[in-house]
């Protein structure tokens, strides 16, 4: 397995493809892409995590950066913390989602933000250039450590203005939690016993053993959800190891959907933004728009609302938004793709179906403890379970697939797919193929983080969904 370089960082095996001269490489590239300013460093929780750390570290120093280490912390947590110290960047010591032998670096620009396309380039095209110019012994780089920017993290949460914390506690919720033991494991259970919810721990010792298949998909889940029956949970929360992407499980064992909790967080914050903006409410059928459920009324709004997110999303945000009167706007599959539209369009919500929430009024990165204050607000104002909030949203499934690339050149089959697809769906082709049809869509691509053609379709029934994707795949490999 080749190392992966993408717009989502570098990832690869360790000890194969990830090596500790890759590493460095990298790793110096990143100080002078950087001017030799500070770095922050934090990581997922991964076994490996600690040495690779330490690799990072020691060649930023010798760079003449100064470091400043943060442990073990989610994802989001470097972002924060790089706009908090106004550093000059920050590197994540993360593999994601990927099994326990992979690891790899993000890397975070000065405002908080993954690198673009651009910054990317400008990027590897240093990392690409021999030989590396070291700092001498007199000007290398100081370390430091801050182990309180998980506590930072948790204050920006609490103090979101969208969230009611004494309101919260009164409900008292019991959560059933699952880190698959790595950095969520430092911030999910304390964060849910801020909001005065009683909390079932599992996977949340940190070891970087996960305790199941990393990747928060509904095949990974049958033990939490087994969990949450059993305590009779109000509800189930999971996070991915670096926590940038967050699962629920409701109340009867089931999962919400990734796609779902940004649906769920799209639908209370514009329902949150119209009240504030827009206090007359149409009427229908004699009840306003707010007291409804059916998610079936219409609200005037004054204020023209803003949400981003990417191709391969739930059409069930479009519903919502046309509900509220909001403009979508849709991008490339990757986080830096939403959160730079979202920056330069103003949106105050959006983020990724994988279960990854980004509300620029914290920072704008995906955020699983931002997804878990904004679920619990939205379920306590809802003031039924979980199951009633997902029925009253608009109603999709989702499948999934994907096929191993091997020999396969992706853009000759994209092509292929698209020339013999011309007339019967519209066409965007900003990242792979995406056909739009009347009742349904399918979105081919290629992976940022494995070496894979992903498969994705939606319908309003699941059937559908599955026809759509079981369809293309053998379409793809009927060469």
């Amino acid at each position: 397995m080749s190392l992966m370089v993408s717009i989502s960082g570098i990832r690869g095996i360790v000890g194969g493809s990830l090596t500790p001269e890759t590493i460095v490489k990298y790793a110096a590239a990143f100080a002078e892409y950087c001017k030799r300013g500070t770095v922050i460093i934090g990581r997922d929780g991964r076994v490996t995590g600690k040495s690779i750390g330490h690799i990072i570290s020691s060649t930023l120093l010798q760079m003449g950066c100064d470091v400043v280490g943060i442990g073990v912390c989610p994802t989001p947590t470097v972002q924060l913390a790089v706009q908090l110290k106004k550093a000059a960047g920050g590197i994540c010591v993360t593999a994601s989602h990927n099994p326990m032998e992979w690891n790899g670096l993000k890397f975070i620009s000065p405002t908080g933000l993954f690198l673009d396309a651009d910054e990317n380039q400008a990027f590897w095209n240093i990392a690409d250039r021999q030989p590396r110019s070291y700092a001498p012994w007199n000007k290398q780089g100081s370390h430091s450590a801050d182990f309180g920017l998980v506590d930072e993290h948790i204050k920006n949460v609490l103090s979101l203005s969208y969230l009611d914390v004494t309101q919260i506690r009164q409900r008292q919720f019991r959560v059933v939690v699952d880190c698959v033991n790595a950095a969520g494991g430092v911030i999910i259970p304390k964060l849910l016993r801020e909001f005065g919810c009683r909390v079932i721990e599992m996977g949340c010792d940190v070891s970087g053993i996960f305790s199941h298949s990393p990747e928060p998909i509904p095949e990974n889940l049958s033990d939490i959800c087994s969990r949450v029956r059993e305590e009779k949970a109000d509800i189930g929360v999971v996070v991915d190891p670096d926590v940038d992407r967050l699962v629920l499980i409701n109340e009867k064992g089931e999962p919400f959907g990734e796609e779902y909790t940004l649906a769920s967080a799209v639908k209370f914050v514009l329902e949150r933004e119209s009240s504030r903006n827009s206090p007359v409410l149409l009427q229908q059928d004699g009840v306003s728009s707010r007291q409804r459920r059916d998610g079936q009324s219409t609200i005037r709004n004054s204020k023209s609302l803003k949400v981003v997110t990417n191709l391969s999303t739930t059409r069930a945000i479009d519903d919502i938004c046309k509900l509220y009167n909001a403009e979508l706007t849709r991008t490339e599959v990757g986080e830096i793709h939403v959160a730079k539209k979202m920056r330069e369009i103003g949106a105050i919500v959006g983020g990724e179906g994988n279960g990854g929430v980004i509300l620029p009024e914290s920072h704008i990165g995906r955020d699983a403890p931002v997804g878990v204050g904004l679920t619990l607000q939205h379920l306590t104002d809802f003031g039924g379970t979980l199951s009633e909030l997902k029925a009253s949203l608009p109603q999709y499934s989702i499948t999934k697939g994907k096929v191993e690339l091997g020999a396969l050149n992706p853009d000759e089959v994209i092509k292929r797919i698209q020339e013999t697809h011309r007339a019967n769906g519209r066409a965007t082709t900003i990242d792979g193929l995406k056909l739009d049809f009347s009742d349904s869509w399918i979105h081919l691509r290629k992976s940022n983080t494995e070496p894979i053609l992903r498969i994705i379709a939606e319908a309003p029934q699941k059937k559908r969904a599955d026809e759509l994707v079981a369809a293309f795949t053998k379409e793809i490999l009927d060469k």
